[in-house]
């Protein structure tokens, strides 16, 4: 469980460094321009970091279900190379994914308008610049959403579910507590992404370009990734403990 929620907080900063710096600089300064090959370039790298953690929380969800459904086998189910192969598999499943639904986009003719009004290069603002029908840039985002948010989720479900039967059928509360206390957190997590995500990019003719589609941008890029620790570490009696001698 560690190994995989130690995963979690570099794929957080890799996504927020990949944005956050830029709109910083584009908030603080005059010229606000960015380069085409550069906007690319973000769009790939942000995109690469989301669909490996989307993935990854599937994978932190098996981690549970092994812990709570087969517990005497857990070391031998889930061993160090089981792990990194796990890890292994999103990372590529991000780079393939990123890569083509960046190199799809691209393919879209842009003329006229190169002003994006947006925090950032994100996929659903930058097709909204293309010389192209616009239902077919919502089905390019809906496909994409389908891929990586739609799939990951049902699988969580599918897990959670078969989570769920095993604790009830554990015979004392305090062990029905224990059992699903180790899942909240993952819970938590998976439902505020999944949410601002499906809202962003499986929306019909999102709003991307709207104020409150920017805000959603915030959220999802920058609010999760500082969420995300303080959620898990809140769980933790040695890091309660720390916090609250530290008031």
């Amino acid at each position: 469980m560690y190994f995989f929620t130690s995963v979690l907080p570099l794929l957080d900063m890799g996504h927020t460094t990949t944005t956050a710096p830029q709109m910083l600089v584009h908030i603080l300064s005059k010229r606000r321009a960015i380069s085409f090959a550069r906007c690319v370039a973000q769009m790939y790298i942000f995109l690469l970091f989301e669909i490996t953690e989307s993935w990854l929380f599937t994978i932190m969800f098996m981690d549970r279900y092994v812990a709570i459904c087969h517990p005497l086998r857990y070391k031998v189910i889930m061993s160090h190379w089981m792990c990194l192969l796990m890890v292994g598999i999103c990372a590529a499943y991000g780079v393939v994914g990123g890569l083509s639904y960046t190199f799809f986009a691209m393919h879209f003719p842009y003329c006229g308008l190169n002003e994006i009004d947006h925090y950032f290069c994100e996929v659903p603002v930058v097709l909204k610049l293309a010389c192209a029908v616009t239902c077919l840039n919502d089905l390019v985002d809906f496909i994409t959403g389908f891929n990586v948010i739609v799939v990951p989720l049902s699988l969580i479900v599918l897990v959670y579910v078969n989570i769920f039967a095993t604790i009830m059928k554990i015979c004392s509360a305090q062990g029905q507590i224990k059992a699903f206390s180790t899942c909240t957190s993952h819970i938590t997590v998976v439902t505020m992404f999944a949410i601002l995500c499906i809202i962003t990019y499986m929306s019909p003719g999102s709003d991307s370009l709207s104020n409150n589609g920017k805000k959603m941008a915030l959220l999802y890029n920058i609010a999760t990734a500082f969420l995300n620790p303080v959620i898990y570490s809140l769980r933790n009696k040695d890091v309660k403990n720390a916090f609250l001698k530290l008031m």
